[in-house]
């Protein structure tokens, strides 16, 4: 069974947002090992120079690279749009690879460096939204793509 792992900057703190998290783990279970990976925030003074955030960017960037293993999916507002069939596509193929990492950086987001090492990197919108949230649709997509791979009518 493939794993599925999602490496991000920050925790979820409240309580709701792990109890949704919970709740797509145990449903992603039947067709992969969900993995969830969370890495500390850079800490930033709030009139960091644009050097300043840089420096962390790539930092926080940095160790997410280091617990990343198989395929590589950058998320990032100016990466590659996709249909929920296309992601569930591209889920299909890569998730029989064994394993596939889908990175989300943080709120600066990811490293020039870092998208030109992933394997794909993918837009859920031009819109901002909370991590926290964020990560929520991330797994909610990915059980939708794992629904709609095998033929159930989930998404619909």
């Amino acid at each position: 069974m493939a794993t599925v792992q999602i490496a991000c900057i920050g925790k979820l703190k409240e309580k709701h947002w792990r109890d949704a998290q919970a709740e797509y783990v145990k449903r992603l279970n039947a067709f992969c090992t969900p993995k969830i990976t969370e890495i500390k925030e850079a800490a930033l003074p709030g009139n960091a120079s644009a050097a300043q955030v840089q420096k962390a960017m790539a930092a926080e960037s940095d160790a997410l690279l280091s617990v990343s293993k198989g395929f590589l999916v950058a998320l990032s507002p100016e990466g590659k749009s996709m249909t929920s069939e296309q992601f569930a596509d591209m889920i299909k193929q890569r998730a029989g690879a064994s394993h596939v990492t889908f990175a989300v950086g943080g709120s600066h987001g990811l490293s020039d460096e870092f998208k030109r090492r992933a394997g794909l990197t993918l837009s859920f919108s031009a819109m901002t939204m909370p991590h926290q949230l964020f990560r929520i649709v991330l797994l909610e997509q990915i059980y939708r793509g794992f629904m709609i791979a095998a033929g159930r009518t989930y998404h619909k």
